[in-house]
């Protein structure tokens, strides 16, 4: 039996696509696609098929999200998909409703909406898609697959926070994200994660977890994304004094969430850009780049080093993510502090992000692996639906 299925993965400005054909027996991406610039003036729209030719991408504007949905479902006409088996949505939070996939029904969608507090950049825009997709496929069958639901095993200690009790009672706790993206790196590496080990997804947004027997022990973002280290336009951690003094100076709810995810992190920092690239390229020349670009360094280097610490020592470092898996000179200047860990650098293949990035002698590897979170979405949301694919075939089919 096989069946094609659906991907979503909602920003609050993006909506990313791709098509798997399933089986017990194989996996195969069909498309993928993306439109851009949700709301504004700039959109964009491309979609690439399985020969992994790319049309280049057109200028559309794009009012909404359902607009996009529009765009998307004549780009899978187009491309001969038309017998959709399910869809399956990354959600960024499930709060501590939800810890496996669901099948999406008026009850999980309610419950969905009573936690957008707690990702209101995101959960807004994939309650969107999911009303749109049940418009339009009302016969379709559709699953949610939570970002949170990978760190639910973490211990009590590393999930709460140092607040009163009757706080962690109403929910108010560490969750974690990036999980679909941890969860296909351990499937991934199998045995050659080792039993205590670190993967650091490093992109826009950007976390960390720890990993013992493949299980987190500890993760980076707390009880929304916003927390952990710098990322593109999030702050990461703050002293709490410092909302509270912004607050006494009149800043309201609503300008503290912009300053906090949209202009904070890497392009606060840089008065640049939040593109990890293009500060590479200034580097040389701008001080704000640079200075951007070492604090990120620094605290994802200080992560590792506390994640180590929790974990008793480390056996392997996973780069994945953006820049995790494009960005060398990063790479290398995090890797550049960790020689304590038994950790060094080989330059020349972390120039070809080559599979393991450090020298023969290091007593713990760092690697680099390229991540896919829609492909997660498509085995969550086949064996879910009715598909089946084991857990013992997925990982030999990574």
């Amino acid at each position: 039996m096989a069946g094609d299925i659906l991907c979503l993965n909602a920003g609050s400005s993006s909506l990313k696509f791709a098509v798997y054909r399933m089986s017990d027996a194989s996996e195969e991406q069909l498309l993928s696609g993306e439109a851009e610039g949700i709301g504004t003036a700039a959109g964009k729209f491309w979609v690439k098929g399985s020969d992994e030719r790319s049309a280049a991408a057109r200028a559309q504007e794009f009012p909404d999200h359902r607009s996009a949905v529009v765009a998307m479902f004549e780009a899978l006409e187009a491309h001969g998909v038309r017998n959709l088996a399910a869809a399956g949505h990354r959600i960024v939070h499930g709060g501590s409703l939800f810890s496996d996939p669901q099948k999406i029904d008026a009850r999980v969608i309610a419950r969905l909406k009573d936690l957008v507090p707690l990702a209101p950049l995101h959960l807004p825009s994939q309650i969107s898609m999911i009303e749109e997709l049940g418009r339009r496929r009302a016969e379709l069958v559709q699953v949610a697959c939570f970002d949170t639901a990978f760190h639910q095993r973490m211990p009590e200690v590393a999930r709460r926070f140092a607040l009163p009790r009757n706080l962690w009672d109403q929910g108010v706790r560490r969750y974690g994200f990036h999980g679909l993206s941890y969860e296909f790196v351990v499937h991934k590496l199998g045995s050659d994660l080792g039993s205590r080990a670190i993967i650091a997804h490093l992109g826009n947004g950007a976390s960390m977890v720890a990993l013992k027997d493949g299980v987190p022990v500890d993760t980076s973002m707390g009880l929304t994304p916003t927390g952990g280290f710098i990322m593109g336009t999030r702050s990461g951690d703050l002293d709490p004094g410092v909302l509270l003094y912004l607050l006494r100076q009149g800043w309201t709810l609503e300008k503290l969430e912009t300053l906090l995810d949209r202009e904070s992190g890497l392009a606060g920092v840089s008065a640049l850009t939040n593109d990890m690239k293009t500060l590479l390229e200034r580097r040389a020349t701008d001080a704000n780049a640079a200075l951007a670009i070492d604090m990120f360094c620094y605290q994802v280097r200080k992560f590792i080093g506390a994640y180590a610490a929790v974990l008793e020592g480390l056996e392997t470092l996973v780069f994945t993510g953006g820049i995790g898996e494009r960005a060398a000179g990063v790479r290398g200047q995090i890797l550049g502090g960790l020689k304590h860990l038994g950790i060094f650098l080989d330059e020349k293949q972390n120039a070809v992000h080559a599979a393991i990035i450090t020298t023969p002698e290091s007593r713990c590897a760092a690697r680099v692996v390229e991540t896919d979170e829609d492909l997660m979405i498509a085995r969550h949301t086949w064996r879910v639906a009715g598909g089946g694919l084991s857990k013992s075939s997925a990982k030999k089919q990574v």
